[in-house]
């Protein structure tokens, strides 16, 4: 080949590659404009501040900025941060509940003999789900399949860790469930259904590339791709299902829908017998797994893998479908819930944290969030 013939094959290939740059520049500037117009992507505080004239209302007609800690009674600070995992799933009804063990904060060694007497006992297997016992937003929620991998986890998480067998679902939902005190039943506020990101493989295509050309995954694609790492650059055969991320949480790029259509009366009734089941609980979501949407919807067949108190979102109002008007509108409703229950509860008895308890808690669960 003359050194002209280099030189020409040389520029065609450094103009693909500037080609190449040029068109994931675009495709990435485009992802960005479409998140930006998608509340759903935004930051929560950039929400929440739109909700403040609101709470402004709410603490003047209540004369109190915590009173809504108080909507659970059976909760430390009614669910609003820092609270138990483990001691809520123990409050609600075994038939009802994936089981747990709690693992304490000890050497790795001692927690996995526990881990290993554990599953001789109950006969789990793995995979198993490990999370912390106190956290949020899917943070620290890993599925480990081996004995090595656990001791991997507990080798990074040294606070209370729970563990679970995993439930293959493959349904999952939030169901937000309220109760006035002295009501004689509660209701279901909202329910969502929780789908997990999922890439059908063509043989040719890495992972990256799928989530890229997905008109909904591509939008949490920065997420799935830090889930990923290296595998990543996987390649399915044809036909292959690969489920991105087990966590059903908007977080960790779970896609939340309104499931209003699940909601039945047998359901209605399910879920209050549960919730009745807690007491001091009137407020809050359930999130859940099943497998059979025709039993669910008789109220059978689900199992919770957790409760979440005063600070639980009604997570509908992620549905693409929904407005921010909409959105807003459903939080304005669930936070005046939130207000009247816990003032119903205070003038029954209970008592309302102080703003002091919650900012410490909050300044708690920040610091565990980063260790």
């Amino acid at each position: 080949m003359t050194s002209f013939s280099r030189r020409n094959t040389l520029d065609r290939e450094r103009m693909q590659t500037a080609g190449a740059a040029a068109r994931s520049t675009v495709a990435y500037l485009q992802i960005a404009a479409e998140r930006f117009f998608r509340f759903e992507f935004w930051p929560a505080w950039i929400l929440y501040a739109l909700l403040i004239p609101h709470f402004v209302r709410l603490v003047i007609r209540h004369r109190s900025v915590t009173v809504f800690a108080a909507a659970n009674p059976g909760i430390p600070l009614g669910g609003f941060v820092g609270e138990s995992k483990f001691d809520i799933l123990r409050r609600l009804p075994r038939s009802r509940t994936i089981p747990g063990l709690l693992l304490t904060p000890a050497p790795s060694e001692q927690r996995l003999r526990h881990l290993r007497q554990a599953m001789d006992t109950h006969r789990w297997h793995f995979p198993l789900v490990l999370k912390p016992d106190v956290g949020e937003r899917g943070t620290g929620v890993r599925l480990v399949r081996s004995i090595d991998e656990a001791a991997d986890y507990f080798r990074v998480h040294h606070q209370a860790v729970i563990a679970q067998p995993f439930h293959t679902g493959p349904f999952e939902a939030g169901v937000f469930y309220v109760r006035r005190p002295g009501s004689a039943r509660g209701e279901i506020f909202s329910i969502t259904t929780k789908v997990l990101p999922t890439v059908t493989g063509d043989g040719r295509s890495t992972l990256r590339a799928l989530i890229l050309s997905d008109s909904v995954l591509r939008l949490r694609h920065a997420v799935l791709l830090r889930q990923l790492g290296s595998k990543a650059a996987d390649v399915p055969c044809a036909g292959e299902q690969v489920v991105l991320s087990i966590v059903g949480n908007h977080c960790r790029g779970a896609i939340f829908l309104d499931g209003a259509h699940l909601s039945t009366s047998a359901l209605q009734d399910a879920i209050d017998q549960v919730a009745r089941q807690f007491d001091g609980f009137h407020f809050g979501r359930f999130d859940i797994k099943y497998s059979d949407p025709t039993a669910f919807a008789r109220g059978e067949g689900f199992e919770i893998v957790e409760l979440n108190g005063v600070l639980s979102e009604s997570t509908n109002i992620y549905d693409p479908s929904f407005s921010l008007l909409r959105a807003l509108r459903t939080l304005r409703a669930q936070w005046t819930l939130a207000f009247e229950i816990g003032a119903a509860n205070a003038r029954r008895g209970a008592r309302i944290p102080t703003a002091i308890e919650m900012i410490r808690a909050v300044r708690h669960a920040r610091s565990l969030a980063r260790s």
